[in-house]
């Protein structure tokens, strides 16, 4: 299997997204990849313009709390936790409702 570089993943991911610039599972990966580079402030800005687009696509919601809460932005932090629970019970995903919540208490409590 061949291993791809952090740079490479994210080279692969924007070319499909030249192709069609609003996928949400794209731009998700595309965050999450610069999170492991610790490139935080353009994750922030992608789970930002997603979520803007596309506020039903719950997985992004943790990521972004999460990342806010790195970012030691505590009250944006717990502002989009409530919005992703919000959203995740409209979709009825108990899964990431519980998700939620759960880092939510935590920050929270």
């Amino acid at each position: 299997m061949d291993y791809l570089s952090p740079m490479d993943r994210i080279a692969r991911i924007k070319a499909f997204l030249e192709q069609n610039p609003k996928d949400s599972f794209l731009r998700h990966a595309l965050a999450l990849e610069y999170i492991k580079l610790e490139q935080l402030q353009e994750a922030k800005t992608l789970f930002l313009a997603l979520l803007n687009d596309d506020p039903g696509y719950v997985g992004s919601y943790y990521h972004l709390a999460k990342l806010l809460e790195t970012l030691e932005e505590r009250d944006a932090a717990i502002e989009w936790y409530e919005k992703g629970m919000e959203t995740a019970k409209k979709a009825g995903d108990n899964h990431a409702l519980n998700e939620l919540r759960a880092a939510y208490e935590d920050l929270v409590f």
